[in-house]
């Protein structure tokens, strides 16, 4: 075979593997859209619908970069949006699991182990390695970046809850020991925000939006 033969061979395989990589990540796009069906328990603001998975994951990703300055340690800011944006990713599968259902809880994390398989598995190889790896150090809660995520995690269904005077605490009878179980690790991430979350939570439970 003539050098000349052998470059069009290359060339020609190289080309079949990159259609091959851009087919995974098309089908890796077109496979997440189905977040948008994945409805939480947090309604919209001024009373609105449940929001949806993908609506939440961009409302936390555009907070982080708002708010990026009441970190309490440095943050790659672009990595906190991206583990804001495909934390939730894993619910197409298994589903949305509501903070304080306690029964759902026990089984969360094998359920969106078995999915985060499935689903980052439709990636080429090197792009499952580093979702897989970004989704689990959100997980891990280790790192300032995910630490941080978390913060945002916690704030924005807090502050759409008190937008609606409580309507979702109220309606699944949740105490303000619960709400503060859940967000005493957000001043992990920032003690600002956790000033602010501190603050709602003491004036609905002064309106009793949230038993005592």
């Amino acid at each position: 075979m003539t050098g000349k033969a052998e470059g069009e061979l290359q060339s020609t395989e190289e080309s079949k593997a990159m259609e091959e990589r851009l087919k995974k990540q098309l089908a890796f796009a077109l496979e997440i859209d189905k977040e948008k069906n994945v409805f939480r328990q947090t309604h919209l603001s001024g009373h609105g619908r449940q929001e949806n998975d993908a609506e939440h994951a961009w409302h936390m990703a555009i907070m982080a970069y708002l708010l990026r300055e009441y970190a309490n340690e440095e943050v790659d800011i672009a990595k906190v949006m991206l583990m804001c944006l495909i934390h939730d990713i894993v619910e197409i599968d298994a589903g949305d699991t509501y903070a304080y259902d306690e029964e759902n809880l026990k089984t969360q994390k094998a359920r969106e182990d078995a999915a985060k398989e499935r689903i980052f598995s439709i990636l080429p190889e090197d792009q499952k390695a580093e979702m897989t790896a970004l989704f689990d150090e959100f997980e891990a809660y280790e790192t300032a970046e995910a630490r941080f995520a978390h913060s945002l995690d916690n704030l924005q269904p807090l502050l759409l809850n008190n937008s609606n005077e409580g309507g979702d605490w109220k309606e699944h009878r949740v105490t303000a020991e619960a709400v503060y179980g859940r967000q005493r690790k957000t001043r992990l991430g920032s003690e600002k925000l956790f000033e602010v979350t501190d603050r709602i939570i003491r004036e609905n439970i002064r309106k009793g939006n949230l038993r005592e």
